[in-house]
């Protein structure tokens, strides 16, 4: 007989109780043991080593003991894995997708003690999706309820924790002001409202010696001590913590801690700030010498797959309507046969959807947290302010926003399938107002994947994240065949149900194979994420396999 190694994992969300002789994880173990037990004529062994994840949330992947589990699993070391419930493994439908997969490829199998089922047979499958799919829901639903709670005490003014601001303290659910701190935040505004310029009162604050306060973080590293950058001043003149209110996204609310600074006040900072962030946006659309900015703003800094560079071109309409377009040079200088691989891109769509990329690319939260180096926390928080004042709209709709993000341009590689956008370390120091010896290199590159489409005489440019193009035809097919089949397994025949629908037999018969495709390629379909060329067409021409790995690998190569 064959021996079955079988691993126990268990998990617990919380620490409470950890600390017990006997916990919750010693309990699942002891349940999972015992189950391997009653199964020992079957030739189930218990694997010696423990998979415990204690105080860890099943809502991600990252856990010491699930990843050495799956470490031993990949080298062929487990056979069986045992868990209390299905929940105590993941949460996560999408998580649970990729540890199928990677269980199959060991030929490892799953099993929940107390859920009759095992992912060895396909009705095991079916129960766990639909077991983790409320999992999932649960877990989502919490989340928005926490959400929602914390939006509803924030409208009544109250303060949800997270880094206190500099000059004040924690007090309860409240804020009170720390003195010694809060004459630092009097000191700042006072010089803004003497000056009217930040980089002024930057140069102020460092005269007069004042440093960001010393934090010690719960690694027991400590920050700060050192001088405000211009992001960090920014970002505590706008803070409307300080004219006693307390924001929740877009929205600021009164809130019930006092004020440092007269709301009055902070208001009328707030007007010269905007002013001056307007000035500067109308400076930037001239060059040094007063000449208007170029009606192609990426000129020269475009290359396609050759390295030949795009040049900015134009026609005009029956209507005298001007066309702007980037092309490839080979294809205007004329003394050559036109090459079929040059480009003839549309500029105002090209500029938008590169800007809209930049300005996505530079909000990413791992992006604002790196792309300085030994940022303090007080310096990221500063950048964010920075660079949210910076970008204040979206790019795509906001011209002064389009602008300031292909100012950041130093280059822009094209190639059929993707696109590969290097930005200006010092222009973007600049925006910072930091050295640029401290941007990060290695987030300067913005890579997506770009296809272009043309329609006629239209030209349509897919770059990155699109609103996915949802087939209805392929939804409304994979439904009908899951009707035809519930009607087969009902008994009746396909002449039956041909006759009963209005439809031919080859039909049902054609389409009843819809209903054997995998949960999460039906689900790609249901919101658009499928391949280009799975089509209701292509799927009825070519016979795909019911095993729903083998159907993934064909899909993916569509």
């Amino acid at each position: 007989m064959n021996k079955i190694r079988c691993a126990i994992y268990t998990r617990k969300s919380s620490e409470d109780g950890l600390e017990q002789e006997f916990n919750s994880l010693d309990a699942q173990y002891e349940a999972c043991a015992a189950y391997i037990a009653s199964q020992k004529a079957e030739g189930w062994v218990l694997s010696p080593e423990r998979y415990d994840d204690g105080g860890l949330s099943g809502g991600s992947m990252e856990r010491p003991g699930l990843q050495r589990l799956l470490t031993d699993i990949d080298r062929g070391a487990v056979d069986q894995i045992l868990v209390y419930k299905i929940d105590r493994l993941t949460r996560s439908l999408a998580d649970f997708a990729k540890m199928v997969e990677r269980l199959d490829a060991a030929g490892t199998s799953f099993v929940s003690v107390t859920q009759s089922f095992n992912t060895a047979t396909s009705m095991g499958r079916l129960t766990l999706n639909m077991l983790l799919s409320f999992a999932q829901f649960e877990r989502e639903v919490t989340a928005e309820r926490i959400r929602d709670k914390i939006a509803a005490s924030k409208k009544k003014g109250l303060w949800m924790g997270a880094t206190v601001p500099l000059g004040y303290a924690a007090d309860g659910r409240s804020l009170k002001i720390a003195e010694k701190d809060a004459e630092v935040i009097r000191t700042i505004y006072d010089l803004y409202l003497e000056n009217r310029n930040t980089r002024v009162v930057k140069e102020a604050v460092d005269a007069l010696g004042l440093k960001t306060p010393v934090r010690k973080l719960i690694s027991g590293r400590v920050k700060g001590g050192a001088q405000f950058s211009y992001g960090h001043i920014h970002y505590i003149l706008t803070n409307p913590v300080y004219a006693g209110r307390i924001r929740h996204h877009a929205k600021v609310y009164p809130g019930q801690h006092p004020p440092l600074i007269e709301p009055e006040v902070w208001d009328s900072i707030q007007d010269q700030l905007r002013s001056d962030a307007l000035k500067d946006r109308t400076f930037s659309k001239r060059n040094r010498k007063g000449a208007k900015a170029s009606a192609s703003p990426l000129a020269g800094r475009i290359y396609d797959q050759t390295g030949d560079r795009l040049t900015p071109s134009h026609s005009k309409t029956a209507k005298g309507r001007k066309l702007r377009y980037y092309v490839s040079h080979r294809l205007v200088r004329g003394t050559a046969p036109r090459d079929p691989s040059g480009w003839r891109l549309p500029a105002p769509e090209l500029e938008d959807k590169v800007a809209d990329l930049i300005r996505r690319h530079l909000s990413q939260p791992e992006v604002l947290a790196n792309i300085l180096c030994d940022a303090t926390a007080e310096e990221t928080v500063g950048i964010g302010a920075h660079l949210s004042e910076f970008f204040r709209g979206d790019a795509a709709a906001d011209k002064d926003t389009m602008r300031h993000c292909l100012d950041l341009v130093a280059r822009i590689d094209i190639a059929p399938g993707d696109i590969r956008i290097t930005l200006s370390g010092e222009h973007l120091a600049h925006c910072l107002d930091v050295n640029a010896t401290r941007i990060v290199g290695d987030l300067l590159t913005v890579t997506s994947a770009f296809q272009h489409r043309k329609r006629g005489v239209e030209t349509k440019l897919i770059i990155g994240d699109t609103q996915p193009e949802i087939d209805a035809t392929l939804l409304r097919n994979i439904a009908r065949a899951h009707r035809y089949f519930d009607l087969v397994r009902s008994g009746k025949t396909f002449a039956e149900i041909a006759e009963a629908e209005g439809v031919s037999k080859r039909r049902v018969q054609q389409l009843i194979e819809l209903a054997f495709l995998a949960p999460d390629v039906i689900r790609a379909v249901r919101e658009g994420r499928q391949p280009v060329g799975m089509t209701s067409d292509w799927l009825k021409r070519y016979a795909f396999s019911p095993i729903w790995t083998e159907q993934r690998q064909v899909f993916e190569a569509l």
